[in-house]
């Protein structure tokens, strides 16, 4: 192990037997971080989670201070009218026989998501309407044991691959035990099943834990090394060997490439943001921003955010909230502040131009939380997604995990404006435990502590700019038949839904949906090998996609669809 900084950035990461086994080969007792499966930890850095190592008092008593996962969901806080509210509504058929989270959306329509701590997942098949709302949720293949040991992660890197495939990365907790795990597994939805995937190799890959990841334009699966330790920390993977190139971190001045509790964001350049949380560790708050170029494999400066938006040192939490592409060029990325002793101040956001590649201040998040409705709202490991008509929808909490959860849409004119509260449990629940997923009919799906997921149905509309454009199609398609269509912005203009380290849904791949114009009934045909996952505008992309058996035949409208933004339909015939 090398010495000085790097050292030190590892010790934070790992527990203390396991620095103290790799760098003298003697091992300690060490209080393990378990979390019964009924209570819902939020993320921790790596240097919160030794501290709470270190102290096993201190973890019994934050475990006695977190919300427990509501089998029968009670009704939120009481909140004034609906009528009170501008913006969509909230709509949940209750309930589920688990509790779901990171949701993510297969390429033929289909929606999974993990019963978290577990090697549970389950699909949600939407009906013949093609409503999400009166879908069907079904079991599907459990993770795999690997090496002896159960893969059942909470907070782990995830995303769908050009191929249709889903890979997942780590995991902040495993089996309801906090260990920043290094496994990870590759799902096939057309096998349904779950094939372990072997963690790079090299010093940095101890661990991977919640990293963070992202799938680059050309289709490449970026990971990140959670604790660095060399300028070559992040890692590229290989979907058809399963195999793993090593690639540059980023380069803040801290330690090379440590980056925990980080976000990575695809730019329309093609390039990935982050925002530095440690350049300034441990002594100030940093503002300093970097951008990964996949030309070169290395990161180069993304300038200066206005204000510093990670959690103020002093609350050595060391958080902070989503960033999110938005169609007109700007990425508007949340403060993640707590609000602890001594740091008052309001959760603030910064705006991203990435033409002119400047930033500037944004809204602070409005004082509406905790029970109080007077204390500032903070988005420290929170969600936040892009609707259709290019608001960001998100919720916030008080900091610290408190309850309840309120919910805002963050406007394209830079306005925030609090909408209505999910129906069930957002007065019990911290934000930290609620996802988002932008679904193909532009509504949003909301998991949470709850067994009863939630879909928001925005009250806007998309600009006809911001729409996929097929410039070629098949006229006429068999059941069971694959065919190619092209077009532009096959993959939208953002990626959707972030949330930052501990989750990711993206959903910036093409999505065709056909509706026969005789029944009305929808078919989602699977989609596979999109040429690219540019987000950039007028993007020329293509895809293949297969026909469902079971389809209806005659003349049907058939669409593209991006982030929940629907091309024109084209007509064909279903022979």
């Amino acid at each position: 192990m090398m010495l000085g900084m790097v050292a030190v950035s590892l010790l934070l990461a790992i527990p203390e037997s396991r620095a103290q086994s790799q760098d003298s080969g003697a091992s300690s007792p060490v209080e393990p971080l378990v979390v019964p499966l009924q209570l819902v930890p939020p993320p921790l850095s790596t240097a919160k989670e030794q501290f709470f190592r270190e102290n096993p008092a201190a973890w019994s008593q934050f475990l006695s201070q977190l919300p427990r996962r509501l089998d029968v969901p009670p009704q939120s806080t009481p909140q004034p009218a609906i009528a009170a509210f501008t913006g969509g509504t909230w709509q949940s058929p209750c309930c589920t026989s688990f509790f779901p989270t990171n949701p993510l959306l297969l390429t033929d329509g289909t929606v999974i998501a993990h019963a978290g701590s577990t090697a549970d997942w389950y699909k949600l098949t939407p009906d013949i309407n093609g409503s999400y709302v009166n879908g069907t949720w079904s079991q599907i293949a459990s993770l795999p044991v690997i090496n002896g040991t159960q893969y059942a992660p909470l907070y782990f890197a995830s995303a769908v691959l050009p191929d249709g495939r889903v890979i997942i990365m780590g995991g902040e907790y495993n089996g309801g035990v906090g260990d920043h795990t290094n496994m990870g597994a590759i799902y096939d939805p057309v096998a349904d099943s779950w094939e372990a995937v072997s963690p790079p190799t090299g010093a940095a890959w101890f661990a991977i834990g919640d990293a963070q990841s992202t799938v680059l334009a050309d289709g490449t699966f970026l990971l990140a090394a959670c604790c660095g330790g060399s300028p070559t920390a992040d890692a590229l993977f290989d979907a058809a060997t399963l195999s793993w190139t090593a690639t540059g971190g980023p380069s803040n001045s801290y330690s090379y490439s440590y980056q925990d509790e980080q976000g990575y964001e695809l730019l329309p350049n093609g390039n990935v943001l982050t925002i530095d949380i440690w350049d300034s560790y441990p002594t100030a708050n940093t503002t300093n921003a970097e951008q990964y170029d996949p030309s070169s494999g290395t990161w180069i400066s993304a300038g200066n955010t206005p204000v510093p938006l990670a959690d103020p040192y002093k609350c050595g939490n060391w958080e902070i909230g989503p960033a999110v592409m938005r169609p007109d060029g700007t990425l508007v990325a949340f403060g993640g502040n707590t609000g602890c002793k001594g740091v008052p101040k309001p959760d603030p956001t910064a705006i991203y131009d990435t033409i002119d590649g400047e930033w500037t201040a944004g809204r602070n998040i409005p004082a509406l939380c905790a029970a109080n409705g007077t204390t500032s709202c903070s988005l420290a490991d929170a969600p936040a997604a892009l609707l259709p008509d290019g608001n960001i929808l998100f919720a916030a909490s008080a900091g610290g995990g408190s309850q309840p959860t309120h919910f805002f849409e963050y406007a394209s004119s830079d306005a925030i404006k609090q909408v209505a509260d999910t129906v069930f449990c957002a007065g019990e629940e911290p934000s930290y435990a609620v996802n988002f997923l932008v679904l193909p009919n532009g509504q949003i799906l909301a998991t949470d502590l709850c067994n009863a997921p939630e879909f928001y149905t925005p009250s806007g509309v998309p600009k006809a700019s911001w729409s996929p454009v097929i410039t070629s199609h098949p006229k006429k398609v068999t059941p069971g038949d694959s065919y190619t269509i092209v077009g532009t912005q096959f993959n939208g203009l953002s990626q959707g839904a972030y949330y930052g380290d501990d989750v990711q849904g993206a959903t910036n791949y093409p999505i065709v949906r056909i509706t026969n114009t005789v029944t009305g009934h929808v078919f989602y045909a699977r989609t596979a090998n999109h040429s690219t996952m540019s987000i950039a505008p007028g993007a020329a992309g293509s895809t293949t996609f297969t026909v469902p058996a079971v389809i209806e035949t005659g003349t049907s409208d058939l669409v593209v669809i991006a982030n929940g933004i629907a091309s024109k339909h084209v007509t064909i015939t279903v022979e």
